[in-house]
């Protein structure tokens, strides 16, 4: 989302996270407290829910406050997400710019955050990825040159954990 609203500025845009099941998920049918699809076994369905992900948004990217809402599917997987992004841009470009500008600040400014692949990946893929977010060059669509669909993976469990430990790490050295 940085690379995209810097390079070409994102208007307004949609975000679906399709997250893998968390420990807070029911094993099967029961009350929720949260709604009902929350009670709803996590194993057997695929259950739309609230994410925070666009506010957290909001919070990183002052620039995106406003611009953004999302949801999330939660699915029966193990590990490992996607968020599926859709936006209108403000500046025109073509899904090959997008590509370029995404493997560049892959491998400069956001090397070891942001990755970058045109392999024919599947979520178990990224087990264990340490990266905060793996753009998927061949998932993506465009409608025009001012409305796209990105794609990015995430491990939502290792990738997490080693972004708090590299936070440790710098703390330890202010």
């Amino acid at each position: 989302m940085k690379v995209l609203n810097e390079n070409f500025g994102i208007v307004e845009g949609l975000m679906t996270t399709v997250h893998a099941t968390t420990n807070t998920q029911k094993t099967v049918d029961a009350p929720s407290a949260k709604d009902w699809r929350g009670g709803r076994a996590a194993a057997a369905n695929i259950i739309p829910s609230s994410t925070g992900a666009a506010k957290a948004v909001g919070k990183v990217l002052p620039e995106m406050k406003g611009k953004l809402t999302g949801m999330s599917f939660r699915v029966p997987t193990v590990d490992v997400s996607v968020v599926d992004l859709t936006c209108r841009l403000e500046k025109p470009a073509t899904y090959e710019e997008i590509k370029a500008a995404m493997k560049k600040a892959s491998e400069t400014e956001l090397k070891g955050i942001l990755g970058y692949t045109e392999d024919a990946v599947v979520s178990s893929d990224f087990l264990s990825d340490p990266r905060t977010s793996i753009f998927d060059a061949e998932a993506g669509i465009s409608l025009n040159p001012n409305f796209v669909k990105v794609v990015s993976w995430y491990d939502n469990e290792w990738g997490y954990s080693n972004k708090v430990l590299e936070m440790i790490a710098h703390m330890a050295t202010v």
